[in-house]
């Protein structure tokens, strides 16, 4: 990319992933109300608009076992038998329209990663994807299908960026309130020889919060297990802006340690203010410069949607990264435009997210620790990367 003038966004949508989306029982019609304002904002007129493909059965198995794509593919099987095997359960009930759900979603990623590779457009878009919770062979955490996965192993298989260059390299950064569980584990120690997928979770833990995992922790250097590639950065309850522009530079060292040619950007957003999760205290400013910085590290960028259970709160959030995508800021006190979604943000009927009064429990010490435990994740990195089996 060189430059947000010459910088082709690529938006991912059609019809039919709005409709599908906007059953998904975490989220009824989330879909429909974000694609809505990014629509009544004007930005839909200056992306590139690219339907998805539908992913294929074969598409699909390059990932999820073939028993679970059986069930979740056929209308006549999504029953209440197949609970205990496939997690189609209270947290990822079937829905009517979940087959094609799951292949447009995996399509979607999939028509996003062909764009990149082409060189179609420098950023892709697909707010409707992001599922970083769905197993190899059951739903869970109200995903149904990784497209995450899928998406980083189509670009683990695309061709150098330059004629006969090296295996291309992917970071994959999730700012979900929620630790990218499935995401990370499926590239766990998957880099013993040439690294080209580096995973790395900003999110919130603690007993009892979901997902657990052995992963999810700060991660320990020292450690004869530890994978460089695979990183997990987690916060403290009431993260708020300051704490975000704390951590960041560590952040940055990373990328900068593994040189990734793409990066793949998960922004679910329910660790902003307002989201009944009520976990997180992030602001849409201090997400937009977030995103900014990773869009100005000059390398192609997919953005995926993710959590984010306060609807307009997400619509408001997806529409202010577009805009910054194309290289044209909304500001924060912008006026909702009148549309049929209008009355849903109320009271403010303004773009910004502002932070609530929640107290941020990421105390000094606690930061110095994950500055120290960061400082010496890179210097593992960077010698990881200096030994490196050329491609």
């Amino acid at each position: 990319m060189s430059g947000d003038a010459q910088r082709v966004v690529g938006y991912i949508v059609s019809p039919e992933l709005i409709a599908a989306s906007s059953q998904l029982p975490s989220n009824k019609q989330r879909s429909s109300t974000v694609h809505s304002l990014i629509h009544a904002f004007g930005l839909s007129k200056r992306v590139k608009v690219i339907r998805p493909i539908r992913a294929s059965y074969k598409d699909l198995a390059t990932y999820h076992t073939r028993e679970y794509l059986d069930t979740v593919l056929v209308p006549q099987k999504l029953s209440a038998d197949f609970d205990d095997i496939f997690g189609l359960d209270s947290d990822c009930p079937p829905f009517p329209l979940l087959p094609a759900y799951v292949s447009l979603v995996a399509g979607a990623a999939l028509t996003a990663v062909q764009a990149l590779v082409t060189d179609t457009a420098q950023v892709t878009i697909c707010w409707d994807g992001g599922r970083h919770h769905a197993q190899k062979g059951e739903a869970a955490g109200f995903c149904y299908v990784a497209d995450c996965v899928l998406a980083l192993m189509a670009l683990k298989r695309a061709p150098p960026r330059t004629p006969g260059g090296r295996k291309p390299r992917t970071m994959y950064l999730d700012l979900d309130l929620h630790f990218s569980d499935a995401v990370s584990q499926a590239f766990v120690s998957s880099n013993s020889r040439t690294p080209q997928i580096l995973t790395l979770s900003i999110h919130h833990t603690s007993p009892g919060f979901f997902p657990p995992s052995t992963l999810s922790g700060l991660p320990d250097p020292s450690s004869s297990t530890f994978d460089p590639f695979t990183l997990s950065l987690p916060l403290e309850a009431g993260a708020g802006p300051g704490t975000y522009a704390r951590i960041w530079p560590l952040v940055v060292n990373v990328k900068n340690a593994f040189d990734p040619d793409y990066i793949v950007l998960q922004c679910g957003v329910d660790a902003l203010s307002g989201d009944p999760c009520g976990v997180g205290n992030w602001n849409l400013d201090g997400l937009g410069q977030v995103v900014t910085s990773v869009l100005n590290f000059d390398v192609p960028v997919m953005l995926l949607g993710g959590g984010g259970y306060n609807t307009p709160n997400a619509a408001r959030a997806w529409a202010s990264v577009t805009a910054i995508a194309l290289g044209d800021p909304l500001p924060l006190d912008t006026a909702i435009p009148d549309h049929s979604a209008f009355p849903q943000y109320a009271p403010s009927f303004t773009l910004d997210v502002p932070t609530g009064t929640m107290q941020d429990k990421n105390s000094d010490a606690y930061l110095q620790d994950v500055e120290a435990c960061f400082d010496d994740v890179v210097r593992v990195l960077r010698e990881r990367m200096g030994v490196a089996i050329p491609s």
